[in-house]
């Protein structure tokens, strides 16, 4: 008798984090449906339980037979998932802790993920995954500071991680906790909140209890495990729904790391030139920065750092469609890259949540 072939110890997925800024509004691309053999049941359409959403980056298996590299295998998923054609990527990080996939508790692979970066202009898409270009901060709502604090992190956030430190063991537990919110959300007397911390932010938060990925994952846990389910009041749940719309498997936790790479990337590379037409206006450069950092900045200070850089170049002409006084157009000045080894915008602070 022939024997059953084993299953493989792990799976190797590819992953696109392409993110677009229309409108001052940063997006990233989302499918929901999904005809590989690593889809989830929602995605696949069957009733799913609270905090698995189908929302996804796109994504898909690699397989050697196929794809004759990674990244091709990357491109062949997002065009079949959404229609699009990448530009250049970056490979961003490689995700493979156990128990992401939340299936492998029931003896499935572990699921390794290689995630890249993609900037892009946003445009339609298409494809078989039900695409749609989705707000980041809809997502990582804690993250966007340009109309001061945000909501949430009184409302919610800071009442959640507090119970949280209260709910330690030891003195000692309860101040390394401590010490962790105050580092990840500059409360207390750590000062202002690292705007590139964006993925200690989402893992703490994971930690807490406080986003629906992690009542799924433990109530999964405890089913596959045997254990007793945890208790999830309605008040729990309806906490960590308001701290953000949920994705898949780790999904936000691959968004949240993007955010922090593509943040700290300001500083030293022109990533922000990607995501803007040929020729801008100095106010469209401004409003994407903050849309990236999540943050307001001075007017004349930021113009200054950007002249001072000699980042830009003025084409001759004026942007007649705008209101008012007719706002003058320049371009990224590309000879800057071979001028000097770092060329980024700089990189503001987030505002302390006080």
């Amino acid at each position: 008798m022939a024997r059953k072939a084993e299953k493989p110890a792990s799976a190797v997925s590819l992953t696109a984090v392409v993110v677009a800024v229309t409108d001052e509004v940063p997006r990233v691309l989302v499918a929901r449906r999904m005809r590989h053999d690593l889809a989830t049941p929602a995605q696949q359409g069957a009733t799913a339980m609270p905090g698995d959403s189908p929302d996804t980056l796109p994504y898909g298996p690699f397989d050697p037979a196929r794809h004759r590299t990674l990244e091709l295998g990357l491109r062949d998923w997002v065009a079949e998932q959404t229609g699009l054609e990448l530009p250049y990527v970056e490979q961003l990080y490689t995700f493979g802790n156990q128990y992401r996939d939340p299936r492998e508790l029931m003896g499935e692979p572990r699921l390794v993920s290689v995630a890249y970066l993609v900037l892009t202009h946003e445009t339609p898409v298409s494809g078989s995954g039900e695409a749609h270009w989705h707000e980041i901060y809809n997502f990582l709502p804690w993250e966007d500071w340009r109309a001061g604090r945000p909501a949430v992190i009184d409302a919610l956030i800071r009442p959640g991680l507090a119970r949280w430190v209260d709910a330690a063991r030891s003195p000692a537990a309860k101040a390394r906790r401590r010490e962790r919110v105050a580092i990840s959300f500059g409360v207390d007397s750590a000062g202002p909140a690292d705007v590139v911390r964006t993925l200690d932010r989402y893992e703490l938060l994971y930690e807490a209890g406080l986003v629906l990925e992690a009542l799924r994952d433990r109530r999964q846990m405890a089913r596959a495990t045997g254990g007793k389910e945890p208790r999830q009041s309605r008040k729990t749940v309806e906490t960590a729904a308001g701290i953000g719309a949920p994705m898949a498997l780790d999904n936000r936790r691959i968004l949240a790391a993007a955010l922090g790479r593509m943040r700290g990337k300001l500083a030293y590379r022109p990533v922000v030139f990607e995501l803007l037409p040929p020729d801008f206006t100095l106010l469209q450069l401004q409003r994407v920065v903050e849309a990236l950092t999540g943050t307001r900045l001075h007017k004349q200070n930021f113009r200054r750092t950007i002249r001072n850089a000699e980042l830009v170049e003025p084409v001759g002409r004026f942007e007649t469609a705008a209101r008012g006084r007719p706002a003058e157009l320049f371009r990224f000045r590309r000879d800057v890259l071979t001028e000097r080894p770092a060329v980024g915008v700089g990189l503001p602070a987030m505002r302390a949540a006080e």
